[in-house]
């Protein structure tokens, strides 16, 4: 069974979603990952569910060229989360078909965490959403067992939801046997890239890398086959590889040409 690729939003962010449709059908993507939401305070985010003619027009692209959308980023659960303000997002995101929404988790209040993400699990279900939780070693969800834990509090939803980004996973304390112990039905997909070996001495550091230079497959120190390895055959894979300064100098088309290739050459597809 032949691998599916998604191109990350953080792997071509300049790209407005109409033209990074066109971009992932010309590198040879099978589907898109949308950034509707920033990851930080005035971060790029293209919010389509308050752009009538941007959301036709990402729809009438994806239609032509034959690309789905696979995921929506980027749902921050802190202690300030109310569900209710992200309804919009969850029609939007059954609009375009997607399958899945990425979550990130700021909330140290373990318990209030926990209520938090089940809420927007029952929220995003009736759209067919799934809410998959990323955890980052910077967040309030650290690691692997960190991200079990939550789903485990919060009643482990139906739709409930584990995201494995290679980067993330080198950096923290998850193990591979950790990873082959979780449900399958937690894994929706998992997002690649390298970067150097090590680890960053800062939290800054770490933040740097993964928003802004990241590496192709196989170019940098991460134990990339062995996550692939660990996790299911079929598993969908997010190609998310920002790097500001190639990804500027190569231009987004190429930029996300060489992450597919380097992705494919590494899975063998």
């Amino acid at each position: 069974m032949s691998t599916a690729y998604s191109l990350a939003h953080l792997t071509v962010l300049s790209l407005a979603p109409p033209q990074m449709v066109d971009v992932a059908a010309r590198a040879g993507y099978d589907c898109v990952g949308l950034r509707l939401l920033p990851a930080l305070p005035g971060g790029a985010a293209y919010p389509l569910m308050h752009d009538p003619a941007a959301l036709r027009e990402t729809r009438a692209r994806c239609g032509d060229a034959g690309i789905g959308v696979f995921d929506l980023e980027i749902v921050r659960l802190d202690a300030a989360f109310d569900v209710r303000q992200y309804q919009a997002f969850l029609e939007t995101g059954a609009e375009l078909g997607a399958r899945a929404v990425l979550v990130a988790a700021d909330d140290r209040d373990q318990a209030r965490l926990a209520d938090s993400y089940a809420a927007f699990c029952a929220a995003a279900l009736p759209f067919g959403l799934s809410a998959d939780l990323e955890f980052m070693p910077w967040t309030a969800v650290k690691d692997l067992n960190s991200a079990v834990q939550v789903i485990r509090a919060a009643g482990d939803p139906v739709n409930a939801g584990i995201l494995v980004d290679a980067l993330h996973f080198g950096r923290s304390s998850s193990t591979l046997d950790q990873l082959r112990s979780l449900p399958r039905r937690w894994l929706h997909y998992a997002q690649v890239c390298d970067a150097p070996a090590g680890m960053p001495a800062t939290d800054a550091e770490l933040i740097h890398t993964a928003r802004s230079e990241r590496l192709l497959a196989g170019e940098g120190g991460l134990e990339l086959g062995q996550m692939l390895r660990a996790l299911p055959r079929d598993l969908p894979l997010s190609i998310e590889i920002p790097n500001d300064g190639r990804g500027a100098a190569l231009g987004p088309l190429e930029w996300a040409r060489q992450a597919l290739a380097a992705a494919r050459g590494l899975t063998n597809d």
